[in-house]
């Protein structure tokens, strides 16, 4: 069942004027879902000066869109685990030659994102392999057989699990900071830009829509294989939509250097599901 974008737009502006009030940190109740019209209101803020961001806090912005996405109770509950199928294009899907994988992600939520659990399948027309990571740690499986994945293999795995979504919804879980960037407007987009810097200092800017409080796309940079020059990389997300009460989102696009190398879809995406530990261990000698 989907939300109402007004109602998270309004509440949001309702945490903003409260804010000489409170340590900044918000905290709302969950309302009761109804139907999203095709467009949501703008914030009612005052001026924004994306240099002196005065008006608005990080936390703000930040907690707000961890409440759009279902709030942490609930995302904590829902999506503690799932399983993901869908399917990877490169450069995109809507070719008529490419390469294409279909696959499966299973997981299990930690207290923190080191934590987690990510089992990751794949299967193209001569190939078949499993991508695991547990406990820090990262390994694949094919035909039943350990290997250790190739370099880029392995960076693109974790820089897409460390540089995601979650890396916001769950800073505090995982000991991140925050800085306001500021708010500004591209291609007629009103936008709050939030940086989320986590433990091992690895930056994610996130640009957030300013009347959806949807994560519109992100950025980072990651090193280049036997370069010192970090290559630029954004990941855009689109098809918004609700899945057990959480916000999903279907499509996603991922640019490196400005260039499209990938888009990701999703077919379909159930949490709560059990799932047995030994998906996750590498396999006995």
């Amino acid at each position: 069942m989907r939300r109402s974008l007004i109602t998270a737009t309004v509440i949001f502006a309702f945490l903003i004027g409260c804010a000489a009030s409170r340590s900044g940190t918000v905290v709302a109740q969950q309302p009761t879902p109804s139907p999203a019209p095709p467009t949501a209101a703008p914030l009612k803020v005052e001026k924004f000066d994306p240099k002196s961001p005065k008006n608005v806090t990080a936390e703000q912005v930040a907690e707000s869109a961890v409440f759009l996405y279902g709030g942490r109770e609930m995302l904590a509950k829902i999506r503690r685990n799932g399983i993901e199928r869908g399917r990877i294009c490169r450069p995109t899907c809507d070719l008529d030659k490419k390469e294409e994988a279909s696959y499966e992600r299973r997981f299990v939520r930690g207290d923190s994102m080191d934590k987690d659990k990510i089992r990751l399948d794949q299967k193209m027309p001569t190939l078949e392999y499993s991508l695991i990571y547990g406990s820090g740690q990262l390994f694949g499986i094919i035909n039943g057989s350990l290997f250790t994945p190739r370099q880029d293999a392995a960076e693109t795995f974790l820089a897409q699990h460390r540089h995601s979504i979650d890396n916001l919804l769950r800073y505090k879980e995982n000991g991140s900071t925050l800085t306001l960037v500021g708010r500004d407007k591209q291609k007629g987009l009103d936008l709050y830009i939030l940086d989320v810097t986590d433990k091992d200092k690895q930056t994610t800017r996130y640009y957030i829509s300013a009347k959806s409080l949807h994560v519109l796309w992100l950025e980072y940079e990651e090193p280049a294989p036997g370069s010192s020059t970090p290559l630029k990389y954004s990941r855009k997300f689109m098809d918004y939509r609700y899945a057990q009460g959480t916000l999903v989102f279907y499509r996603t696009v991922l640019l490196e250097e400005g260039k499209q190398v990938q888009e990701t879809r999703i077919l379909n995406v159930t949490y709560g599901v059990k799932l047995d530990d030994a998906l996750f261990k590498a396999p006995e000698a």
